[in-house]
């Protein structure tokens, strides 16, 4: 695959050279934004990017060019409605979708009519996604944190902070490579509250992983990642929030053209283990098909806490890890939970604390078989991803 590995800081100049971008407030182009918080309008075919102030509307079944940053200011809300088309233009500026604390995000599509953030290069890596920042806690130090992506505070003690609705939305080939240690997810989730209302997402051939959260209590639920070539999900930080109807499906290397990482990744923090708030999310109801390899499944480490419900996972070469004490003491001492975990192959502990003989006394299943061929095998026996999975 191919992404672009630039500086960011060079990348940031690019961005503030450009013929038709100033980087200031309300800097966009299309039109149709007055300057006021009366809601301002993008015309079909419109470009997004510099940011924005004041609220801004994206109507019904247009389609829109997003070129370099789109930053989201406190104070402003980004409606999306259903059936918009975003496309990301593929060259050397940065691409990215960024709601910074106060500002909002309001993208409710529908299953007949998805919201699809996309590019103009139908290829993993090929633009920065969504970025949203909000005043939940985290557990990086100091309780504040600054996003990846765009350098934007995040973190709080309001966890029912409201960041706005995602409904519906699929972002396509994202991944954009930064630099080595900066590539874009396809949402991620800074410090962002349960005041935010996120189901029915999709993220779909990225080359980073589908879903990040850098702490917050946001819930998700009918959350699909299909083909991310790092994680599915990913959490650390402190995150607590629920998910339900969590699918990740990974297309076989042999088609897909390139290896896929973890299914679920899953840390407290990576520097110090024990950091609070302790990541604490609750799952329920989880698909989680890989495509080979010698990598895991579920990855339980960095002293992460847990309690996942009823979930099927294979097609990895170790189905559940759990690393590092802390993680597997919580799964021994009943702080973290498994419940009818059914998985392919057996329980790797790399501690020899939590072992597969009480992964099976605490009601779960190793060693078991699945008949999930593809990723249609799995909309079979989930109705909610009807109509608008792609």
């Amino acid at each position: 695959m191919k992404t672009k590995n630039f500086r960011l800081v060079a990348m940031a100049l690019v961005a503030c050279m450009g013929v038709f971008t100033a980087c200031n407030d309300d800097d966009y182009v299309g039109g149709g934004n007055d300057g006021n918080d009366n809601g301002g309008v993008v015309e079909n075919n419109g470009t997004l990017e510099g940011s924005i102030t004041s609220d801004l509307t994206l109507k019904s079944g247009n389609t829109y060019n997003l070129n370099g940053e789109f930053i989201i200011k406190a104070g402003a809300t980004l409606n999306i409605e259903p059936g918009v088309k975003i496309v990301a233009k593929y060259d050397d500026r940065v691409d990215f979708i960024l709601v910074e604390q106060g500002g909002k995000i309001n993208a409710q599509g529908t299953a007949s009519a998805p919201i699809v953030m996309t590019s103009t290069k139908e290829e993993p890596g090929a633009w920065g996604g969504i970025h949203i920042c909000g005043l939940a806690h985290t557990n990086a130090e100091g309780g504040k944190g600054s996003s990846e992506i765009g350098g934007a505070e995040y973190g709080g003690d309001n966890d029912a902070d409201n960041s706005g609705v995602l409904k519906y939305v699929r972002v396509e080939y994202t991944g954009y490579a930064f630099d080595e240690e900066h590539e874009a997810n396809g949402i991620s989730f800074y410090g962002v509250g349960n005041g935010t209302v996120v189901e029915n997402c999709e993220a779909y051939k990225g080359s980073d992983d589908g879903f990040e959260f850098f702490g917050g209590s946001v819930n998700i639920k009918n959350m699909v990642v299909v083909s991310c070539s790092d994680d599915s999900f990913d959490w650390t930080e402190g995150w607590n929030g629920r998910g339900e109807n969590l699918v990740a499906y990974q297309e076989a290397e042999s088609s897909l053209g390139y290896d896929c990482d973890c299914l679920i990744e899953a840390d407290n923090n990576e520097n110090n283990y024990a950091a609070t708030p302790v990541s604490h999310p609750t799952l329920k109801n989880l698909i989680l098909v890989g495509n080979g390899g010698s990598k895991q499944g579920v990855r339980l480490r960095r002293g992460t806490e847990v309690e996942i419900e009823n979930a099927e996972v294979c097609g990895k070469g170790s189905a559940l890890a759990v690393e590092s004490a802390e993680t597997e003491n919580a799964l021994k001492d009943g702080v973290s939970k498994l419940s009818n975990v059914r998985i392919s192959g057996t329980l790797n502990s790399k501690e020899g604390i939590y072992t597969n003989e009480l992964f099976l006394e605490d009601g779960n299943s190793s060693e078991q078989t699945f008949d999930y061929a593809s990723l249609s095998d799995i909309v079979k026996v989930n109705s909610w991803m009807n109509g608008w999975v792609k």
